[in-house]
């Protein structure tokens, strides 16, 4: 094995301690982090959320935190790629009811009725 090579599975070694060390909170809620590709030469990482994190509302600051933080507390990253699978690399936009715009329909969804 090359030196080369075992740098790059110390890189991704450190990625993944990064992960698990900053955010347990993403297993502790049911969703997962995985590294899809890293790319020594440019510093660039790709990281895909999923699990819970493909339909949760705070993704994107979990997605931006983990972007800020890993670039400070590992040198040889400039650039961090990560989404949910929900659209864009930037992850989802949460929806709330009643702020879409759309009144009539609004209106008459209220959801689920109690039932007494």
């Amino acid at each position: 094995m090359s030196a080369e090579s075992q740098d790059g599975s110390d890189l991704e070694e450190r990625v993944d301690n990064f992960l698990r060390r900053n955010f347990p909170q993403i297993q502790m809620h049911g969703g997962t982090a995985a590294v899809q590709n890293i790319n020594r030469e440019d510093g660039v990482v790709d990281l895909q959320l999923g699990g819970a994190c493909s339909g949760c509302g705070i993704s994107p600051m979990t997605i931006q935190a983990i972007k800020s933080r890993m670039t400070k507390e590992i040198p040889e990253i400039d650039v961090v790629n990560a989404g949910t699978g929900m659209g864009d690399s930037s992850g989802m936009t949460p929806s709330f009811p009643g702020e879409d715009g759309d009144t009539e329909e609004s209106a008459e969804d209220e959801g689920p009725q109690a039932p007494f």
